[in-house]
């Protein structure tokens, strides 16, 4: 970033609309990474404020008050401290949300005592008016001395004012100068003033922050031990400290909200929402809805990616029978054929499924009923050793196992986070969603029960909740094997409901697909060029004496050229690179149903599962050089005895493997960098893998 740009750190508690109004200023101008040094999601985009200057937004992780207790909260908390050696915001712009204001200006008030310069934007107001709640604007602006701006970023009201109002205040406030909220100095005044001759700069409040936390900021070990001096000879007691920071901010916050906020009585009837969560919260009414609801879901994700699939599996047959036609029967031809147009079609046939799914977890998100969920399964979690935010991270594992595992850091207990963290990848993610698809279109029927219900749909449903009762299984054993004793609460926050956010839905949808595209698909055409070379070349020279072998049946037996070809083809492939590595391994998998093929796709999609389909297409490619689909090849795929590789045995025994194996190397690059140790990961190969492999043998041999 330019040292010349403008950067606005937008902070906010959850549940308040910022990713909202993240989303509504940035639109696709955005990007995710993690915060330096931390597993956190860091979104950073660029907002166009008119005023010539590149402006970057940095939306920080939710937070409650400057008291942080999860690393999240310690990520936003050292941004607004300014202790975070690469983030320097010259603005903050604060969400608060008008219908819960009491609770929300207990952050604002601690920012505001900062000294930094600070623009809040209101949100919620229309919930408020609903709930009977009026606030006077102006009022509340000169209490707080901050402009205060009325925003609805789902319909885009209010965002010219307030692009207008920071573009103001980044020329015209070089620091917030109005008097402090509360007398934070008579809380400590003397151990503030001395600090504050080591730190001119900073306010009276950020001085009680140094001196509470000075031990989690950039200090040298000199400027510890005098800060923790100052300490000690004033007696300096941060909890009592904090406790009358909090009474006398509620004071203050309390006489605000009388003078400019008119409230309805709070025994009037009850919201919209409180009614609505007696049915969607009901011990019985509840499971059904919740089971209805997970089933829509997979029958969604089956009906309406159908067409646009089948779309892009006809463009790549066409593509492919062009190039075959008028390319001459050269290395890079067929390279270009078989390597890297049969690796895309394995590819993006499956991005209309992966988008549905995201989008369809945005809406729940969006809707609030996501949380309703992890209240829900509160009780069942308990029972097998996790607790109701445990839902939240294996929910998102049917996305991306790599982000769930990392927002399993908002689960305090550490016995929980660690048992999160190592069944999360059991759950279905969308990687493995091209490996179900097209396995079930081999074996099930596309029948529909009741005129929509889909049969394959039923089955992918199936698949994924055997993911869940097997992260509970695996849970509910681990819970005896960890070690770590501490008290477990459940506290959360069950946001309104609201209708989602049709934007954000479809930017989520793009994000996503892009991501799968670019980063699966980096790795999927790596492996595909590879597996093709793999497949088209042998040691010494097998390929040479097989061609020449078949070139003299062919000659003698001129009427078996077409059979001829294709048992040639056969051989080829038996006798390269990849034909030579699936033989070695094809006896530890035979009693699985599998053949020395599927062995390959099981080595390469270690990398990542959905190279599965990626691989698949290229060794039948590489073999069978025609126009047919991927679906018809593997169809029609036999052993060396003519019996079919994909009977329904094996190919639920190959489902039943994807569902429970790990092949993800990032995610287990993420579990390591999570746990900060190698010990977790390796038990996370190891049991999910020798689980899989166990599973997958029962289910052929009984099916068989």
């Amino acid at each position: 970033m330019s040292n010349n740009d403008l950067h606005i750190a937008l902070v906010g508690n959850p549940n308040s609309g910022k990713t909202s109004l993240f989303n509504a200023l940035t639109g696709l101008n955005q990007k995710v990474g993690n915060f330096p040094g931390v597993t956190v999601d860091k979104k950073t985009g660029t907002v166009d404020l008119g005023n010539g200057k590149q402006t970057k937004l940095i939306d920080l992780p939710g937070t409650y008050s400057l008291y942080p207790r999860r690393a999240d909260e310690w990520v936003a908390y050292k941004v607004l401290m300014g202790a975070d050696p690469d983030i320097k915001a010259d603005l903050v712009l604060l969400v608060a949300d008008a219908s819960n204001l009491k609770r929300n200006l207990l952050f604002c008030s601690q920012i505001i005592d900062l000294k930094i310069p600070v623009v809040v934007a209101l949100t919620m107001n229309d919930l408020a008016e609903k709930k009977g709640i009026i606030i006077d604007t102006k009022g509340l602006e000169i209490e707080l001395g901050v402009p205060v701006v009325l925003i609805n970023p789902r319909k885009n009201k209010g965002l010219a004012e307030l692009k207008t109002v920071l573009s103001k205040y980044t020329h015209t406030v070089l620091g917030n100068t109005n008097s402090d909220f509360i007398e934070n100095k008579k809380m400590a005044p003397a151990a503030i003033q001395q600090v504050q001759k080591h730190f001119p700069a900073l306010s009276d409040y950020a001085s009680i922050h140094y001196l509470i936390n000075h031990e989690n900021f950039p200090l040298d070990d000199q400027m510890q031990d005098t800060i923790e001096q100052i300490e000690i000879d004033n007696q300096f007691n941060p909890t009592k400290t904090q406790a009358d920071e909090i009474v006398q901010r509620y004071g203050r916050i309390r006489q605000i909200m009388q003078n400019q906020v008119e409230e309805p009585d709070p025994l009037e009837q009850k919201h919209f929402s409180d009614k609505l969560d007696d049915i969607l919260l009901h011990k019985v009414w509840g499971h059904l809805i919740l089971f209805a609801v997970l089933f829509l879901l997979f029958q969604s994700v089956f009906w309406l990616a159908q067409f646009p699939m089948d779309g892009i599996d006809w463009c790549f047959k066409e593509i492919s029978f062009w190039l075959n036609h008028h390319l001459p029967e050269v290395w890079w031809s067929n390279l270009l054929v078989n390597g890297f147009v049969a690796g895309m079609s394995g590819l993006l046939k499956f991005v209309p499924q992966i988008m549905i799914l995201f989008g369809i977890i945005t809406i729940l998100e969006d809707t609030g009923y996501m949380a309703r969920i992890s209240f829900l399964s509160d009780r069942l979690m308990r029972k097998v050793g996790l607790n109701g935010k445990s839902v939240m991270p294996m929910i998102s594992g049917f996305a991306c196992a790599v982000p769930a595992i990392m927002s399993a850091r908002n689960i305090e207990n550490k016995k929980e986070r660690l048992l999160t963290i190592l069944v999360t990848p059991l759950m279905s993610c969308s990687a493995r969603l091209p490996v179900y698809t097209i396995l079930i279109s081999l074996v099930v029927t596309n029948k529909y029960y009741f005129g929509f219900l889909s049969l394959q749909g039923l089955v992918m449903m199936g698949l994924y909740l055997l993911g869940v009762v097997m992260a509970l299984i695996v849970s509910y054993v681990l819970k005896w094997v960890v070690k770590i004793q501490e008290k477990s609460f459940f506290i959360l926050e069950l946001p309104i409901y609201r209708s989602p956010r049709w934007t954000n839905v479809g930017i989520t949808m793009i994000e996503k697909a892009k991501i799968f595209v670019i980063d699966a698909g980096k790795i999927i055409m790596i492996i595909s060029m590879l597996l093709w070379f793999l497949s088209s070349y042998g040691p010494g020279n097998r390929i040479e004496n097989v061609k020449a072998k078949y070139a003299v049946l062919i000659q003698q037996n001129p009427a078996a050229k077409q059979i001829l070809t294709k048992q040639l083809s056969s051989e080829k492939l038996q006798n390269s690179y990849a034909g030579i590595l699936g033989k070695a391994i094809e006896p530890a998998i035979r009693p699985l149903g599998y053949d020395w093929k599927i062995g390959i796709a099981l080595i390469t999609s270690i990398a990542a599962r959905e190279v599965f389909v990626g691989t698949m297409a290229t060794l039948y490619s590489v073999e069978e050089n025609d126009d047919t689909s991927l679906q018809q090849k593997l169809q029609s795929a036999k052993h060396e005895d003519g019996t079919k590789v994909y009977t329904l045995p094996a190919a639920f025994s190959l489902m039943i493997f994807y569902v429970l194996a790990m092949q993800c190397m990032s995610t287990l690059a993420v579990v390591k960098r999570e746990t900060k140790s190698w010990k977790w990961p390796i038990f996370q190969f190891l049991y999910m893998t020798g689980l899989a492999y166990l599973m997958s043998l029962l289910v052929y041999q009984i099916f068989r």
